[in-house]
């Protein structure tokens, strides 16, 4: 599928082109569903020479750590949707395949009911949005709305939940996801760019009976600073604090093998990254200096690639600083959708996440190791919550509240990188959309519970291998 690519302003003369007015490009949406009518994003076609998935992640291992595969795919081993997560590349190859609108937004690109949470604005505000960026890159918007759909009743089916819930999950994430597309239509641009999912509005999506859960989970969010790091994940050696080795998921690097070689590659890292910050951020930055760093291994599709925490300190260890430095490949949907605009793959996850999120902590940023990794940097926690699914955080029961915010935030995300006029056009209003999206999930639950057999099988015969839970 072509992408359009970004239109470079080479005069003033362009300034004078107004964009065709908002009914217009509502009009040219709603036009679009005599060519691709709403059913149509119902129906699942696998590809004819579908790579199977245990080839997939085979090729994917090439590029990444082998001694942290084995981690990787016990995580994936777990149910149906922890393998889902893993599988982003698996779902790249079939999303393809699928007829599409072609109105280009900023895709997420592994966008899954796991992938929301919340996190501090700049001004310290807490806010709820999408938090992980690795796979971004430019594309037709059905192909993070399909996968999130598709995730949640995976998900509801992983934890026990019937048809019924599956299918008031995906019509909450329909039908939000369109009222807020049709607001963000209307909306001026200034606003739109000024638009978050604050406290206040999290509230309003929760039943009375689920306020106590989510009073503790934002609780604990707001908790989540660099002194409460600090007391977790360090520990004095001697005068000195280091990172606390906890492996195979957290430990430092052997000396034996990288000594202090890595330590400079490291220290030209941060220079790179820190020219590149904007002055004020790149002032405060240069204000710390480095204390400790170590391998920590992070998610489930991250698995495998170069992750670390970095510990930092200001003018003393209560004024600490804690970054993950996460190692940037090219996007999973590179094969189907091209190269990135930007060379620098840390570049292109920065950049995207900027454009969905909006609101990214004042540290994030990119940088390179020379000529062998790309790489971005961000705050480690800082007032970071992710969602979990589980009796501690996201249940059968208020699943359902959940999915609305789902469905917000990436319509939001959407209508900031995209053109929320033609999208609105074209989902409409209507519970056709819900119908066809549903069973599109449906028949993708199918597909992955296939492949996640597959890939249990190919672990099973020793084709995979998969690190003992015991052991981590």
């Amino acid at each position: 599928m072509a992408v359009p690519k970004v239109a470079v302003l080479n005069s003033v003369e362009s300034f004078k082109d107004p964009r065709p007015s908002i009914k217009k490009r509502v009009a040219d949406g709603r036009a679009l569903r005599k060519k691709l009518p709403l059913a149509e994003q119902g129906v699942y076609t696998p590809p004819k020479n579908r790579m199977s998935p245990v080839e997939v992640l085979e090729q994917q291992a090439k590029s990444r750590i082998a001694s942290l595969i084995p981690i990787r795919y016990e995580r994936m081993l777990q149910s149906p949707f922890a393998f889902y997560r893993g599988g982003a590349a698996i779902m790249a190859q079939d999303l393809a395949n699928q007829p599409t609108t072609n109105i280009t937004v900023q895709l997420c690109g592994d966008m899954h009911v796991s992938n929301f949470g919340l996190f501090g604005t700049a001004e310290h505000r807490l806010v709820f949005g999408i938090n992980d960026f690795d796979e971004t890159l430019p594309g037709s918007w059905e192909w993070d709305i399909k996968r999130l759909v598709s995730s949640a009743v995976i998900a509801c089916e992983s934890m026990g939940g019937d048809e019924i819930l599956s299918k008031k999950l995906v019509h909450r994430i329909t039908s939000e996801y369109q009222k807020r597309m049709a607001q963000y239509a209307q909306m001026p641009y200034l606003d739109l760019a000024q638009q978050f999912i604050g406290e206040k509005d999290i509230r309003k999506f929760f039943s009375k009976s689920h306020q106590q859960k989510l009073d503790a989970y934002l609780k604990e969010t707001k908790g989540q600073g660099n002194i409460q790091v600090l007391e977790k994940l360090t520990t004095l050696v001697g005068k000195n604090r280091k990172i606390i080795n906890r492996p195979p998921l957290i430990e430092h690097f052997s000396k034996n093998t990288y000594g202090q070689s890595l330590k400079h590659l490291i220290n030209k890292a941060l220079l790179n990254y820190s020219s590149t910050l904007l002055a004020d951020r790149q002032v405060l930055f240069e204000r710390y200096y480095l204390k400790d760093f170590a391998r920590k291994v992070v998610g489930v599709g991250s698995v495998g690639t170069n992750c670390m925490v970095l510990y930092f300190e200001g003018d003393s260890e209560n004024d600490p600083l804690f970054m993950q430095y996460k190692e940037a490949q090219k996007s999973v949907l590179t094969p189907y959708l091209g190269d990135s605009l930007y060379p620098n793959m840390g570049h292109r996850v920065v950049a995207g996440q900027r454009l969905l999120q909006g609101a990214p902590d004042i540290f994030l940023n990119y940088g390179a190791v020379g000529n062998t990794q790309d790489f971005y940097l961000r705050q480690l926690r800082d007032m970071k919550g992710g969602i979990a699914l589980g009796p501690g955080e996201v249940s059968l029961q208020n699943f359902p509240d959940y999915a609305k915010l789902f469905g917000w935030a990436l319509a939001l995300g959407h209508a900031r990188s995209g053109d929320a006029a033609m999208i609105a056009g074209y989902c409409g209003g209507s519970k056709e959309l819900d119908k066809a999206l549903y069973a599109f999930a449906k028949a993708y639950a199918k597909q992955n519970k296939a492949d996640y057999a597959l890939f249990c099988e190919a672990v099973k015969s020793g084709k995979l291998k998969a690190a003992k839970k015991k052991t981590l």
